[in-house]
């Protein structure tokens, strides 16, 4: 009945990402290298954000699935 979410394209996006950084890690400018680290930091952030709000959302369906329930007796 539910199936899992198709995540191809995000996954391709963030591998290309994670390439992209890593070629910046390379590059001449101190200042391009230290953003490097600065923006792993910030995906990594954002992917803790995405996942706690995944679980808000779950932790609310699920009460608005009771409450439902019990509205429906």
């Amino acid at each position: 009945m539910f199936t899992r979410p198709d995540n191809t394209y995000n996954d391709i996006r963030e591998k290309s990402l994670m390439q992209w950084l890593d070629e910046m890690e390379q590059h001449s400018d101190v200042a391009v290298r230290g953003g490097v680290k600065l923006t792993r930091e910030y995906v990594q952030h954002l992917q803790e954000e995405i996942r706690r709000l995944e679980e808000e959302n779950q932790l609310k369906a699920q009460y608005l699935k009771k409450m439902k329930e019990k509205n429906c007796k």
